[in-house]
Order: C-alpha cells, then structure tokens, then sequence
C-alpha cells in the first residue's frame, strides 16, 4: 500500500470521510490512482468541514429582515441611459474607448456553465441559437471585442479571460482552437479554471459520484475572485497594464462586452467596483435588485424581499422604488480584485439532487428528491467591500436577454434571444435610415447585422439610408464576405 494512500487515508478517517475508500479493494489500478487524484485535487478537509458549519450556520440562521433597511441607489452614484442626453453618452464612450485604445481594459467571461437545460452538455457558450449566421455566442462576443478594438483604434487590445469549470474547460479550449480563436490572437485570449468543491449531504458526508471519484460541483461565479489569484491572472493584469475589467456571464446574448459607455462612466466616477443593471418593472420579476443596506452596496433577492417592498413605487415618475435589477454586468479595477483577491466570501446553500454512489451497497443513484448541497460564492457578495461603487442602468431591449432554457419553457430560451436580436437590429437599421424593414412574407422577422459590421448599431448608414429591407436580412462585415 503506497505511502501516498496511508496519508490520504489517515486524514479521511481524522475527518470521518473514510467512506470514500470504501471501494478501494475493488478497483483496477487507474481507477485507484484515479481516485487518490481526485482526493488530492478536490477534498481539503479541514477547509470542508469549516466551510460546511459556516455555510450550515448561514443557511439555518434567522435572517436579518432587510426590508426596513433598504435603499433605493443614491442618485450620484447612478445613471440611466434612457435619461442621459446623447452628449453626455457619446463624451463617456469617448472615454472608455481611450481606456480601450491604451490597452487598459479586459474582459472577465464567467463560462463555466453546461448548457443543461438546454439539452446540451457542452459549455453553453458553443451554443448556437439558430440565428442565420449560425454564430455560437462565443463568437458573437469575440466578434464584438474585435469591433470594438477596431473602433478605438490604436494598439490596445481588450485582452478576454474565460474562466471555464473542470467539466468545460477542456471542451471550450479546443472549440476555440478549432475555430481559430474566431480571428483574434490566441495570446489574447486566456481560460482559466473555476475551483470545484465537493458535494455533501446533509451531514457533510462527501458524497462519490464514481467509485472512484468523488462527486464535485463549480464553487460558484463568487469563485471568480480566488481563481484570479490562484491561476496567476492578477498578476498579468499587472504586467500587461490592464487597469479595468468587465466581467459578465456568458449566456446574455445581447452582452455589450466591454461597453465603453460602462467604462467611461465607472472610469470617471473612479469607481472601484460597478455594476450595470436594467429597469425592473414587474414587481414578482425574478430578478435580485441593487439596494443600499446599512451604508453599503448589495444585491437583495428577489425572495428576500417583501410583497410590499417589491410593490413600493415613487409617487414623482410611478416607477417601482426597488427597480435596479441585477443582471451580473459587472465593473472592477484591477486594484479591487487584488485587494480582495483573500477575502473570505460567504457561503450560500443549494439543496440539490446529486447521483452518487451508494457506500452500502456500490449502487450508482440518481435521487428523486433533494440529498445533498453543493456550496456556491456568489459574485456579487463583494460589492459592499466597495470603496466607491457605482451603478449604470442600460436598456433592457438593448443590454439583457439571457439564454436559459429550451423553446418548450417559452422564455429565456432559444427563440426568445434571437427574436431579440431580430428586433434591436431592424432598430438599428430604421434608426441609420431604412425606410422599412418588413417581415418575410410567412410573417417571420429574421434581421441579423454581423457584430464585425457594427457593436450597437453605429455605422449602418452607407447600408441603411434610403433603403427598404424585407426578411430575412443578414447584413455582414467585410472580413465575412471576404471569405465567402
């Protein structure tokens, strides 16, 4: 028995985990060395168990009514773009193109999720919704931070750093190198892996998903913050001079990666930490809200709060008080992350239900009901470690429409997002001076502008003026038609 298994073994039974050598003597010899890896990798088990009475406590304690302490956004700290003059826009994209054009800004991709409920196993960003260019949004967004920097002009690269998960980065590493990085430098580009932790059940007994592996799950999108230190990416920020980044999740179709409104606006407000948000309007939309609590900035569930809380309005414009949804669009210095790079982060609780691998009998389950939980950080749970914080309020119509669900759920899915897409483009063709943009004539409205033709609808004159379009239209950059 080797000396690597005794000392595996000697802490599994210090921590009554023992269990998960339950199978040892039947396992084949790389299943064995399998999981002695998997135990190495994944299970600190002094780390566990704290982290488990901390996140049990969190869980089963009484929570704070907030309701009494929330705040709406102070209004110096929060501006709208449906209120801004097109001056004021135009002068804070003008400066985050700057930041752009002098290399100062980079994009943190939050991909770590599987395309589940989907019916797809594959990292979601390969997913393609059926637009007419076929595009995954992986591409779209690639496409746009090369729009982008081409806009800025100048030498600076947005440079993109994709944190992947144990079950996607693989995948999503060779889906890239397959499709040549879709045209921007492999340097440019770089993954780095989520921590997983181990799922428990209600005793903090790990559970195994193999015999011989022990069943793990993503620590969260809050992971974010101690991947950054742990993969060495604080420390490129560093080196390569990047001073601002947009971190956003991968499944908002209609992300504006990068937006330079954003940076401009978080940049000269010397924010340290931002968030972009966009009007809720239905009161039970399931959506968090950024609220001031105590002082400090923070996202309220939506469960959390009251049904007179989330129904309060402002008796000047009627609009609900509590209104700045929270649709994971964030802004941070650089400075910020590596200032909070140790911080230890709360725990939320998930009750789950997570095959796994029966101790007694070596029978593989798949429960009906919640066994176990999986602990998750939240990206949010720094914002009132925020020094000064800010908030942007986009347009929903042209900021948010996130990709969730299959077809049969009828929202957040499929042919929601692109039907989204098709509207914000035929806007921005009537809006560079189409005379019309008319539907097929089986009523469909397929209307795609390439993200290498134009980032949010800037451009579109020489194509659009004077023009009458029908569906479908797809309206492409010079580098597509050049390769067709």
């Amino acid at each position: 028995m080797s000396e690597r298994y005794a000392t595996i073994a000697e802490q599994l039974g210090k921590w009554q985990q023992g269990h998960l050598l339950t199978f040892w003597d039947e396992l084949a010899e790389p299943q064995r060395a399998a999981l002695l890896d998997s135990l190495a990798d994944s299970v600190d088990c002094a780390a566990l168990d704290e982290a488990f009475r901390r996140a049990m406590a969190t869980a089963t304690s009484t929570k704070e009514d907030l309701n009494e302490l929330l705040k709406p956004l102070a209004r110096e700290r929060y501006l709208s773009v449906a209120e801004a003059t097109e001056v004021e826009l135009e002068d804070l994209r003008q400066a985050g193109l700057e930041q752009i054009r002098q290399g100062r800004v980079g994009v943190i991709l939050l991909a770590g999720g599987q395309g589940t409920r989907l019916g797809s196993t594959a990292p979601k960003g390969t997913y393609n919704v059926n637009l007419p260019s076929g595009k995954s949004l992986f591409q779209l967004q690639a496409e746009r931070i090369r729009k982008l920097q081409q806009l800025a002009g100048g030498d600076g690269r947005i440079r993109w750093y994709i944190m992947t998960s144990e079950h996607t980065h693989t995948e999503t590493l060779d889906y890239f190198r397959q499709h040549q990085y879709f045209g921007l430098p492999p340097d440019q580009v770089r993954m780095f892996r989520q921590r997983s932790v181990p799922c428990v059940d209600f005793e903090g007994r790990i559970l195994l998903d193999e015999k011989w592996k022990v069943a793990t799950a993503p620590d969260g999108n809050g992971g974010i913050y101690r991947a950054l230190k742990d993969e060495g990416i604080l420390d490129e920020l560093e080196r390569e001079g990047v001073l601002y980044l947009h971190a956003h999740s991968v499944d908002n179709i209609l992300i504006k990666v990068a937006d330079p409104v954003f940076v401009g606006y978080c940049v000269r407000k010397g924010a340290d930490c931002g968030v972009k948000v966009i009007e809720k309007v239905q009161p039970d939309e399931a959506v968090g809200v950024v609220c001031e609590v105590k002082g400090k900035y923070q996202v309220v569930e939506y469960s959390e709060l009251s049904s007179e809380t989330a129904n309060r309005r402002n008796p000047t414009d009627g609009k609900l008080t509590f209104n700045a949804g929270n649709i994971c669009n964030h802004f941070f210095t650089s400075a910020f992350l590596r200032r909070i790079a140790e911080t230890t982060m709360p725990l939320h609780v998930a009750k789950k239900k997570i095959p796994y691998v029966d101790v007694a009998t070596g029978e593989r389950l798949k429960p009906t009901a919640p066994n176990g939980i999986k602990m998750e950080k939240f990206i949010f749970d720094v914002f009132p470690l925020a020094e000064r914080f800010v908030a942007l309020e986009g347009r929903r119509e042209e900021e948010f429409s996130a990709l969730k669900n299959a077809d049969t759920a009828g929202i957040d899915c499929p042919s929601s997002v692109r039907g989204d897409i098709y509207r914000l483009h035929r806007k921005w063709l009537i809006k560079a001076g189409a005379t019309e943009v008319l539907d097929a004539a089986d009523a469909s409205f397929d209307c795609e502008i390439s993200p290498l033709l134009s980032y949010a609808g800037e451009g579109l004159e020489t194509a659009a003026a004077g023009q009458s379009f029908r569906c479908p239209v797809h309206l492409t950059g010079a580098d597509e038609r050049e390769q067709h």
